[in-house]
């Protein structure tokens, strides 16, 4: 995505702490995608995400509107053979992205357009695509909605569940991103529903999971863990990873530190000892 720049260190184009955030100075190559698995939203958004395992930062890098890639190609029929446990993980990142969009400050028409579209489709066959990896119908959804939340992050963006989840693959770089994000998303919902800050948003995406009778914003979580009790992660573990209880506000900090942008996305404003505090109810 940066090439021909004049450096060959990508962090000197990376923000960050230690990052030298510099600007492109020549015209990025053109590229193509093309997606082997449906989570990331990359072939179509115009960042990636670097990790560096000296300072602790995983941090996104790019972001210009010059990187989009030329021409995205995603086909379900080469995601065939994501193992289970992958395809889970994979598919609650793209949820995420559109959880998280979706009650974001910067929520518009069109990302709420995409978001919905996303969450509609996971909601009803990631499952399928997890038990059954030749589900064709169920890889083609879940395709389909790992692009749109890829738009998602496009039109609106992402709010700092997501940087929580860089800090804690950032000290734990064996934690896959996906499994990081299952094992906070129930505290850090609940969070935001606890502040009441955007309560009809979350009966929205209880009833865009499948909830149709949903009402109050507590039925969201009741979705939530339903379906990861479907898809088999329910009850991953920090601990099992090597997360220790005493790197929570360590983690709290790298967050805003690495990626504050995400932050400002949020429903409201948080304090470190707000986001150690999700970590420590989510802390297993």
């Amino acid at each position: 995505m940066l090439a021909p720049q004049p450096s060959d260190d990508l962090w000197d184009y990376a923000f960050g702490e230690t990052g030298k955030g510099k600007p492109i100075e020549k015209q990025p190559l053109p590229w193509v995608a093309i997606t082997t698995s449906a989570g990331t939203g990359s072939e179509v958004d115009q960042a990636g995400v670097i990790t560096n395992l000296a300072t602790n930062e995983k941090i996104g890098v790019g972001g210009y509107d010059s990187m989009f890639a030329t021409i995205a190609i995603v086909d379900p029929e080469l995601m065939k053979t994501v193992p289970p446990k992958f395809t889970a993980y994979q598919g609650f990142d793209a949820l995420f992205h559109s959880l998280e969009g979706y009650i974001a400050k910067c929520h518009n028409f069109m990302s709420d357009m995409v978001e919905r579209s996303a969450i509609e489709k996971i909601g009803k066959y990631l499952a399928r695509a997890v038990q059954d990896g030749n589900d064709m119908e169920a890889r083609e959804a879940v395709a389909f909605a790992n692009t749109m939340s890829g738009y998602s992050m496009v039109a609106g963006g992402c709010t700092s569940e997501h940087s929580m989840e860089h800090a804690m693959s950032a000290y734990h770089p064996e934690l896959p991103h996906g499994a990081g994000l299952i094992m906070i998303s129930k505290a850090y919902f609940q969070f935001w529903i606890d502040k009441h800050v955007c309560d009809e948003r979350f009966v929205d995406m209880a009833k865009f999971l499948g909830k149709t009778d949903a009402a109050d914003p507590q039925d969201f979580i009741t979705a939530l863990t339903d379906l990861q009790k479907i898809c088999g992660v329910a009850e991953l573990k920090m601990s099992d990873y090597g997360i220790r209880a005493d790197e929570l506000m360590t983690m709290a900090k790298n967050a805003r530190a690495t990626m504050g942008a995400l932050f400002a996305n949020d429903p409201a404003e948080t304090t470190d000892a707000d986001i150690a505090g999700i970590y420590q109810r989510a802390y297993r």
